[in-house]
């Protein structure tokens, strides 16, 4: 009989995960690099000025975001393929949610350390100073935008991660699953972090936040009602 506790098991699959980071540094570390690659060929091939790096520079931070947060989610489910050790997690005496709820959390926190390496990066190749386009509450808000993104944009990737790890082309199958159901994440991220760092914005950014936030929720709620049946095929 399953126990109705799944915190332990949660927090198991976080610590497993963040350890087996620390020693092989793999998912990181090629996160980084790919998000690296995509905005030096932005910064190379577009020459922006001051305006228009602030008025493209959202969407292709998001971009690198998005495309270096996939090759990640692409690992999180597969290293559970390996030695069956996902069938074993499968018997522990805890709802099958807290394994999604467990790699959500480790795919959370990956994605957030390789934007907090990124984002320096992305301030320096187009020029950019935050603290002189955002006030402190507008940078706090920034923030905000980056975690419900990232938070949103790993609710959904995890669980159709865990869809594709069941396939031969996983590498394939996940960004065609993943890019057209998380364009809502995507626009709506980019769109409030454009307008945050626009001196004159033609709206307020908490229009798209709010919709970040409703569009995570319910990935979250669909997720955490389907995983069980997922998991299983």
């Amino acid at each position: 009989m399953r126990s109705p506790t799944s915190l332990p098991l949660i927090l198991a699959i976080l610590r497993k995960d963040v350890r087996t980071e620390v020693r092989t540094r793999q998912m990181i570390s090629s996160m980084f690099v790919f998000a690296v690659l995509v905005l030096v060929v932005f910064n190379f091939t577009l020459f922006l000025d001051e305006v228009r790096a602030i008025e493209l520079g959202p969407g292709i931070l998001w971009v690198a975001f998005v495309f270096a947060a996939t090759l990640g989610l692409n690992r999180s489910f597969a290293i559970e393929g390996e030695n069956r050790c996902l069938s074993g997690l499968m018997l522990a005496p805890a709802p099958r949610s807290a394994i999604y709820f467990g790699k959500l959390l480790s795919n959370v926190l990956f994605m957030l350390v390789m934007e907090a390496f990124v984002l320096p990066l992305f301030v320096v190749f187009f020029n950019l100073s935050l603290w002189e386009l955002l006030t402190p509450s507008e940078l706090a808000t920034f923030v905000l935008v980056l975690v419900l993104g990232t938070i949103g944009y790993a609710a959904v990737g995890t669980i159709l991660a865990g869809v594709a790890a069941n396939t031969t082309m996983r590498e394939v199958l996940l960004p065609v699953l993943l890019f057209p159901v998380s364009v809502p994440i995507v626009i709506g991220a980019a769109e409030a972090t454009r307008l945050l760092f626009d001196e004159n914005p033609d709206t307020s950014p908490w229009i798209w936040i709010r919709v970040i936030l409703v569009f995570a929720v319910v990935f979250l709620i669909v997720s955490w009602l389907t995983f069980e049946y997922v998991i299983e095929e």
